[in-house]
């Protein structure tokens, strides 16, 4: 086996060729508990990503970025972008993209904390790290006072869960990493736990979306 960034790569090289790039997460049992599509993240903007750009200020942090359609989006539309992930080939291809990107992890100091309006976490990166609390309140620490947080999270009546999983995909299974999946109902309490509050719940081509405000 090896690190889920590796596997992670490889799909985002396979979606770049045009090459079918699809991943499955897998659950502590090894059952796929949520299929994933890096193809779609190479492409321009997804249905229903035009509502979550149109709501991120300018001075975003996309946190996740991947193959940054959203950070090359928001930089084309002027606005003060970064888009941050670990992966290296997520990275390249972003900048690709015209994404202003950095290689980093998120939990680690990042250029202007505490300065950014808004903090991004789409394609359900709310479950980075296994803990969504601790995720919004670094989030929180990002942004300043009245600062935006902007997620994508699971439908109403979906279930929350964290716990290991591992990414696997085209021959390969990634060692296991921490995850998390936030249902809608779920985020009020789980905001409130890291000084947030939800000021709106949205929904648009079968994805959902909340505003979170410090």
């Amino acid at each position: 086996m090896t690190g889920p960034v590796a596997v992670f790569g490889a799909a985002l090289r396979r979606a770049e060729r045009g090459e079918p790039a699809g991943l499955r997460l897998l659950g502590p049992d090894g059952a796929a508990v949520r299929r994933l599509d890096p193809d779609a993240w190479h492409t321009g903007q997804r249905p229903g990503d035009g509502a979550l750009l149109a709501r991120c200020p300018d001075g975003t942090v996309d946190l996740g970025c991947g193959p940054g359609r959203l950070t090359a989006a928001l930089a084309a539309s002027g606005r003060r972008v970064l888009g941050v992930d670990l992966s290296p080939q997520a990275v390249r291809y972003a900048s690709r993209h015209g994404a202003p990107v950095l290689r980093q992890d998120l939990f680690r100091p990042l250029p202007g904390e505490g300065t950014w309006h808004g903090a991004l976490l789409a394609d359900g990166n709310i479950g980075i790290g296994g803990d969504p609390v601790g995720l919004l309140q670094r989030c929180r620490r990002l942004v300043g006072p009245g600062g935006a947080v902007l997620a994508e999270v699971d439908p109403p009546g979906a279930g929350s869960w964290s716990g290991p999983v591992a990414l696997a995909g085209h021959g390969r299974t990634s060692t296991p990493f921490a995850w998390a999946f936030v249902a809608a109902d779920d985020v009020a309490p789980l905001a409130a736990r890291a000084a947030l509050r939800l000021t709106e719940t949205w929904t648009e081509a079968g994805r959902w979306f909340v505003h979170l405000t410090s």
